[in-house]
């Protein structure tokens, strides 16, 4: 399916890109009105002619501000920042006073080059301590103003002092119980092997244990140590077992600002009751020339409107600029135990705003999600950006719930053409893209890569009861290199309740690994219900390529699901309605099951119309006009969930269905194209365009 640009953008915030999208342009036009900020304060530059010329971007918010509450904000406003680094103390605040309008927005934009806004403290007078070991005194941290968990060395993130250097310990026993308990039940302690946690090391209180189980990482400080029977106990518990996962090994964990444990390059530690910042550097870091910058703002942007009051923060753009560097820690008594790392916040914050756009942006090395689209937030665009390096998500999407008032409800965003990777980085269950209590949003052509955990997730109600979620559009994505065997329980798209409308197309998705279980391609989770998968290509899933837990009335077609690991289809429960209406896909695998967990039916009324009787129906599930293909199995070697391809017929399934050779163009090389003889034409499959998938080039007028 081909998409033009325009499809994405609104018409109007396209025209209005592409009418300021050149200096020349600027200079010609006698309509904009043109304000220059310099980190010094210095005179404009002769090629735009700015009506006023300022030294910090607040200063030029302030003047837009004037304009709009004098009654003079008349035409567009641009605001052109020269390139450079601005040291952000507190974030930039955008209130209802600093919007512009439909017909005079408000563009904040670099010049010159790249303008930074940066914030974090750049750290130097580096000392020999001993050995190979440098270090530096922090007074803010001394007095308690200031603490840290990310450092940067060049624009790079270092590993907090940790043991053990490689890989993970395991939890040895659970005094608080295991498998004969819930796995939801909060868990305060564990017992260690002898060794692992010692009771004498150094700065105890800031030591944190990371846990890594189920679907989580649990971020624990330690509260006293029980060297009798070797049971840690934390400050606070955390939400789930100390399993790994549900089989019965203990859960891996690692532990992280442990002074002792600074002894490889690369290596820091952060003494707060001293303030000494210690570091060991790689081979070739010279400390006197290196740049070591540690996170001090939690935000860069906030824009705060009450859609309460009906006082909306509208048509503002922020083109072409880059965020680096927020701190943020988890507060007391807040593990991060909320799925996709809900809890955690972000750095650029968006309530009660409308036709707001981030555009040809870069947000890098933070430590929080990247954007969170808040209540009340609709029409808002993030377009062409890069984010990466980042703490947890790259964008949390969530509004007003179905007992909320209607004007609390988000919706109808676009989060498109963006490249996002590298994130989970601090709280690996974060989510690339997390779209919770929202609706009408378009997340397309978005390259989603190097997480830990699920890259698009959609819904946020467990099971069959009302949610906002409906008609999300999830289209064009690249999703690549998920889940890299970390957690369990997730997915290249991961879907959760009731959610009609919502469509799932034109996606490649590939290399996705769990841990225990659940390297899914995409994954229909409890009660998802009344969505559209089809044109998608998932293949390289440690588990099946298409999973449902619970579901109802999914239609999946079209798609092309390959080269699954350990099964190629799964669905978790049998339930007394149709689940899944499957037809005209392609499953192609040489290793696994085709069919794992439950494919049976089940007996259950069912009402044709409301003057009809009640019938008894007994399909949980529709399969039919699909292609299965195992090149180095015959099809009498092949089991349907148990059952011959003879005994499947007799159940109703896959009628007409052929299991055939599809004849990709070359599956070894993972090009799943279909040459013009393929049988799938035949059953009705139609070419699946994948030429456009991920970030498109943007087209010049």
């Amino acid at each position: 399916m081909k998409q033009k640009f325009i499809y994405v953008l609104s018409a109007m915030l396209w025209l209005q890109l592409l009418s300021f999208s050149s200096e020349a342009t600027d200079q010609a036009a006698a309509d904009t009105l043109t304000f220059f900020v310099s980190k010094g304060g210095s005179s404009s530059p002769k090629t735009i002619h700015p009506d006023q010329t300022f030294a910090t971007i607040g200063e030029a918010k302030t003047a837009v501000r004037e304009l709009k509450n004098q009654g003079r904000l008349d035409r567009p406003v641009k605001v052109y920042i020269e390139a450079g680094v601005y040291f952000l103390d507190t974030p930039l605040l955008f209130t209802p006073d600093d919007s512009g309008t439909e017909t005079a927005p408000v563009i904040y934009t670099s010049y010159g080059g790249r303008a930074l806004l940066h914030g974090g403290k750049k750290i130097s007078n580096w000392k020999k301590h001993k050995g190979d070991i440098y270090s530096t005194t922090l007074p803010e941290v001394k007095k308690g103003n200031w603490h840290f968990n990310q450092l940067y060395i060049n624009g790079e993130l270092r590993q907090r002092a940790r043991t053990p250097n490689k890989g993970f310990h395991r939890v040895k026993g659970f005094p608080d119980g295991a498998h004969d308990i819930h796995y939801h039940t909060d868990c305060q302690r564990f017992e260690f092997a002898e060794g692992d946690i010692n009771p004498k090391w150094k700065n105890l209180e800031d030591v944190e244990v990371i846990v890594y189980h189920f679907w989580t990482d649990s971020h624990l400080p330690i509260q006293s140590i029980d060297t009798k029977n070797n049971i840690v106990t934390f400050r606070h518990k955390a939400g789930k077992i100390f399993t790994d996962g549900f089989s019965d090994a203990g859960a891996k964990y690692i532990v992280e600002n442990v002074w002792e444990g600074l002894d490889e390059p690369g290596e820091w530690y952060l003494n707060r009751k001293t303030g000494k910042l210690y570091y060991i550097p790689l081979p070739g870091e010279d400390m006197a020339k290196v740049e070591v910058v540690a996170p001090f703002t939690e935000k860069f942007i906030t824009i705060e409107g009450d859609p309460l009051q009906n006082q909306y923060v509208e048509h503002i753009t922020f083109d072409k600029l880059d965020f680096s560097y927020t701190n943020w820690q988890l507060p007391p008594g807040n593990s991060n135990d909320d799925q996709g790392s809900a809890s955690v916040p972000a750095a650029i914050t968006l309530t009660g705003a409308r036709h707001i756009a981030f555009t040809n942006c870069e947000v890098k090395n933070i430590g929080t999600f990247a954007f969170e689209v808040g209540k009340g937030s609709t029409y808002n665009q993030f377009i062409y950006n890069t984010i990466s390096q980042i703490a947890a998500g790259g964008f949390r999407v969530n509004g007003g719930t179905d007992e909320d008032p209607p004007v609390l409800r988000t919706g109808n965003n676009i989060i498109s053409d963006n490249d996002l990777h590298h994130f989970g980085e601090v709280y690996p269950s974060a989510v690339g893209v997390l779209l919770m209590q929202t609706y009408g949003n378009r997340v397309e052509h978005n390259n989603i890569y190097n997480g830990w955990y699920t890259g698009v997730s959609v819904g946020w109600e467990w099971g069959y009861q009302r949610s906002i979620s409906r008609d999300n559009i999830i289209a064009y994505n690249h999703i690549h290199t998920i889940g890299q065997g970390l957690l369990s329980d997730m997915g290249g798209i991961y879907t959760l309740g009731v959610s009609p409308g919502t469509i799932i197309r034109n996606n490649l998705i590939h290399d996705v690994q769990a841990n225990q279980y659940g390297g899914w391609g995409i994954y229909n989770d409890e009660g998802s219900s009344y969505l559209l998968v089809e044109n998608n290509v998932v293949y390289n899933t440690n588990f099946a390529g298409y999973n449902i837990h619970y579901a109802k009335e999914i239609t999946v077609r079209n798609n092309v699901f390959a080269l699954g690991k350990l099964a190629q289809l799964s669905r978790g429960k049998s339930e007394p309605h149709k689940s899944v209406y499957f037809e005209n896909n392609i499953i192609y695998w040489k290793e696994g099951e085709l069919l794992s967990e439950n494919w049976s039916d089940q007996p259950y009324p069912f009402y044709r119309k409301p003057e009809g009787k009640v019938q008894e129906a007994n399909s949980t599930f529709e399969m039919d006009w699909n292609i299965y293909f195992n090149p180095d199995m015959p099809l009498e070697k092949v089991s349907y969930n148990g059952k011959t391809w003879e005994a499947w017929h007799s159940m109703g399934k896959d009628q007409h269905s052929e299991y055939a050779d599809p004849l990709f163009v070359d599956p070894e090389n993972h090009d799943f194209r279909l040459r013009a003889e393929s049988p799938a034409f035949k059953l009705g499959f139609k070419p699946i365009d994948i030429s456009t998938v991920g970030p498109r080039e943007v087209k010049k007028l």
